[in-house]
């Protein structure tokens, strides 16, 4: 069965940093691309950030240059660091992985930017 765990949200000040990680189980992980979304109430998820299995990165627009993707193919585990925060980034965040017959989501961790 395949489990998706975030950890690290939190509280955090305007400029500030975090470093989200999420731990997966019952997957393939080094094979698998691995995703960051985001998602405030009343809107639609957002997709932040992807790292493919090759390690090959992408990002939204609105986190280039202040958000890094990154993953431990031993530890089982994609990271999301997060620098010079704005309230802009206040969401709960969620990884997500596609398997060969559905897609897998985490519970989500909330990070707060605020003063």
């Amino acid at each position: 069965q395949v489990q998706l765990v975030e950890s690290g949200g939190g509280l955090v000040q305007p400029g500030g940093s975090l470093k989200l990680s999420c731990a997966a189980s019952g997957v393939t992980f080094s094979t698998r691309t691995m995703s960051w979304y985001r998602q405030v109430p009343g809107k639609e998820r957002e997709l932040v950030a992807t790292i493919t299995s090759s390690g090959i990165t992408t990002y939204a627009d609105s986190v280039k240059g202040r958000f890094t993707i990154s993953r431990d193919n031993v530890a089982n585990t994609v990271y999301l660091q997060m620098n010079n925060l704005n309230a802009e980034d206040t969401a709960v965040y969620y990884c997500r992985v596609q398997t060969l017959y559905r897609e897998y989501w985490g519970q989500g961790t909330q990070v707060t930017v605020s003063s």
